[in-house]
Formats: structure tokens, C-alpha cells, sequence
């Protein structure tokens, strides 16, 4: 088994990684030299802090790290079984690659985009063949996070999708289906985690590290909201929500905050910049959060039913069956539980009701709850119990 890799930055390195890892061999295309040895170096590092740690064997980092050919000519790319395009997020470019790619690779050859947010269907349509053609999103970092979402455009075989989902199976990741709509699984139920936090930041109900505080002691999340995005980097995580929104005709659900492109505008970009929500360069200037148990139970109440509202809505309109919704927001995104079954645990009618609340208070289009939760809700159903 032969996997093209197309893009030599921090996805398409750490895709090469996983497969090279899984045994197969792997040709890196990047036409950027520099971006190449870069890459070969950082896998390098990455390999020999394994070691240090006791994972790896110097036996093992010389088989993976052998399996991986780099180039600078895409016309390597001939003999490959597999093709993955983890390359900047420009559906025109993208398409230009593909164009190539199909001329090089034969006919049984899969290819496959990483992409988070552009349409599959779209890109596929570039193709003669466009049935061999898929959307395989990984997270990052690829080598890590465990999640692969496989996303069949409409043109894609079912064998295409069984034999790319069998595939990324064997190199030890937990595969979701999604149907081809903007942010597939993850970044459209995720969506609230973010724009909700900011919306009660920004009503001044709460600053930022309450916020955070409440959702990681209280909802039990990893990181709170403000230090993901901040992590994630504004300009990605922002340039997300707004092509999610614009995908989705400008449905206010998803529409991103002017607090975030403002940072954004400022090259406040969070951790790699030194400051955005928070200032890494003097951190002695952050905020301290107001810990009050009362406040950071309505916080978290209010994100997660959001949550669990956009979870439901996805699960009515077939982007992905139930399990695989929660299977990919606690594997994907690290959620504490999955949010249909938190929504069983609050019980349907509770969520109804906090959602109801907010819409009766608000009257803004983000706060209507799904109507799968309302029927639900009649037929006293739950999504899992």
C-alpha cells in the first residue's frame, strides 16, 4: 500500500506520519523544498521524544521514518493507491491539484481531500472520475487525536467509501460517516462552544476566564472556550465560522462574532502571536475568574444546551447517525460526554424548556430548538437510554 500525501505542513506531515507508522509507504509531495526538510526535521524530533519517553525504539523510528520519500515533483505521485490533499484551504487551488493528480495516478487510485469546511461534492466535480473521489478529515495533530471523519461527496461509489473507511480503520483511527454539508460532524455542532461563550461575554454577563472556569470545573471540559480558540489560532478557528456561515446561506446559527474578528484584524491570533483573548507574553495581566458555583452552572447550561440543539439538528437532517455524532465530538474535540447523551441525562424536556427560555428572551434564529427534540419530546423517546 502506497499513500500520496500532497502538502508537507502540520496536516500533511502528520498524516504521513500516521500512515508511514501503519506500514505503509509514503511519498510527501511539497514544491516548497523548504517546507519539506522542515517537515523531515520535525518528524525527527517527534520521533526521538518518543524514544526518550520509552514508546519507540530506534528500530521503529528507522522503519517509519524509511517508509516516507520526500519530493518536489508531483509526477512521484504515479504509482500510489491513495491520495491525500492536505493543502491550503482554496477550493481553486485544490481543484487545480486534483486535476493533475487524476492524470498521474491510475484509475483505482483514491482520492481524497483533508479539507475541514469546502465542499466535497465541489471538488469531486473536477474529476472524470469523480466516484473514486473523498473527503478524509483528520485532526490535529494527525498523530494524536484519534478521529477521522469520511466524508463521500455525492458523486462518491459506496465502494470508494467502504474501501477509504476500511482503510483509515486499519491505521488505528476511529472512523465516522458524515454527509457532504458545511463543517461535516465537528465543526458544525462545535460551532456554540465558541460563538456562545463570546455572545455572553460579550452581553457582559461573564468575562472570560469565568467563562473558561465554568465550562472546565463545571462542564467538564478540557480547555474552556476563550483558551481553545486561542490555541486553535483566530484566524483558523475564525476563518471556520465564517465559511460555515456563509456555507449555510447565513443562517444566524453559525454567524461569527465581530469580538473575534476584531482579534483577528489585530493580528491577535492567541498563542502563536503572544496575546488574544489572553496575553502569553505577560500573563500576570489575565483576568481572574469569578467563581461563583451559581453563575458557572447557567454558563455551562447555556453552551451545552446549544450543543446538544445543534447535535439534534444534525442527527434530524442525516449529516451522521447518533453514535457516530457523539463518537466524534468526544474523540474529535475531547467533549466530556457526547452531546445526544448529555441530552439524555438533562432529560429532552429540559432542554426544550432551556431552549425555549432563550428564544422567548432573545427571539434570534440561533436559539430555536430542532424539532427532532420537540418530537422526541411527545413520544417520550431518548437517544440512547
Amino acid at each position: 500500500m502506497i499513500v500520496g500525501v500532497i502538502g508537507s505542513g502540520t496536516m500533511g506531515a502528520g498524516i504521513a506520519q500516521v500512515a508511514a507508522t501503519a506500514g505503509c509507504g509514503v511519498i510527501l509531495f511539497d514544491a516548497d523544498t523548504q517546507a519539506l526538510e522542515r517537515s523531515q526535521t520535525n518528524l525527527e524530533k517527534i520521533l526521538n521524544r518518543l524514544i526518550e519517553k520509552g514508546k519507540y525504539t530506534e528500530a521503529k523510528k528507522a522503519e517509519i521514518t524509511g517508509r516516507i520519500s520526500y519530493v518536489e515533483n508531483i509526477q512521484e505521485m504515479a504509482n500510489v493507491n491513495l491520495v491525500i490533499e492536505a493543502i491550503v484551504e482554496n477550493p481553486e487551488i485544490k481543484k487545480s491539484v486534483f486535476e493533475t493528480v487524476e492524470g498521474l495516478v491510475s484509475d483505482e487510485c483514491i482520492i481524497a481531500s483533508n479539507t475541514s469546511s469546502l465542499s466535497i461534492t465541489s471538488l469531486a466535480a473536477v474529476l472524470k472520475r469523480p466516484e473514486r473521489f473523498i473527503g478524509i478529515h483528520f485532526f490535529n495533530p494527525a498523530p494524536l487525536m484519534k478521529l477521522v471523519e469520511i466524508v463521500p461527496a455525492i458523486q462518491t461509489s459506496a465502494e470508494v467509501m467502504q474501501h477509504a473507511k476500511e482503510m483509515i480503520d486499519t491505521w488505528g483511527k476511529l472512523t465516522v460517516i458524515a454527509k457532504d454539508t458545511p463543517g461535516f460532524i465537528v465543526n458544525r455542532v462545535a460551532r456554540p462552544f465558541y460563538s456562545e461563550a463570546i455572545r455572553i461575554y460579550e452581553e457582559g454577563i461573564a468575562g472570560i476566564a469565568t467563562i473558561d472556569w465554568a465550562m472546565k470545573e463545571i462542564g467538564g471540559f478540557r480547555m474552556g472556550p476563550f483558551e481553545l480558540m486561542d490555541f486553535i489560532g483566530h484566524d483558523v478557528n475564525y476563518t471556520v465560522s465564517e465559511t460555515v456561515f456563509k456555507s449555510f446561506f447565513y443562517d444566524v446559527r453559525y454567524r461569527p462574532s465581530f469580538t473575534q474578528k476584531r482579534l483577528v484584524e489585530a493580528n491577535y491570533l492567541g498563542r502563536k502571536s503572544g496575546k488574544g483573548f489572553y496575553d502569553y507574553e505577560n500573563p500576570s495581566t489575565d483576568p481572574v475568574p469569578d467563581k461563583n458555583p451559581e453563575l458557572a452552572s447557567k454558563i455551562v447550561q447555556r453552551i451545552v444546551v446549544r450543543l446538544i440543539n445543534e447535535a439534534a439538528d444534525a442527527c434530524y437532517l442525516n449529516v451522521a447517525s447518533k453514535e457516530d455524532i457523539d463518537l466524534a465530538m468526544t474523540a474529535g474535540v475531547n467533549y466530556p460526554r457526547g452531546p445526544l447523551a448529555w441530552a439524555d441525562d438533562w432529560g429532552l424536556s429540559n432542554c426544550v424548556n432551556m431552549l425555549d427560555d432563550l428564544y422567548d428572551q432573545y427571539h434570534e434564529g440561533q436559539y430555536r430548538c430542532t424539532v427532532l427534540l420537540r418530537k422526541m419530546v411527545e413520544r417520550n423517546e431518548s437517544f440512547f437510554n
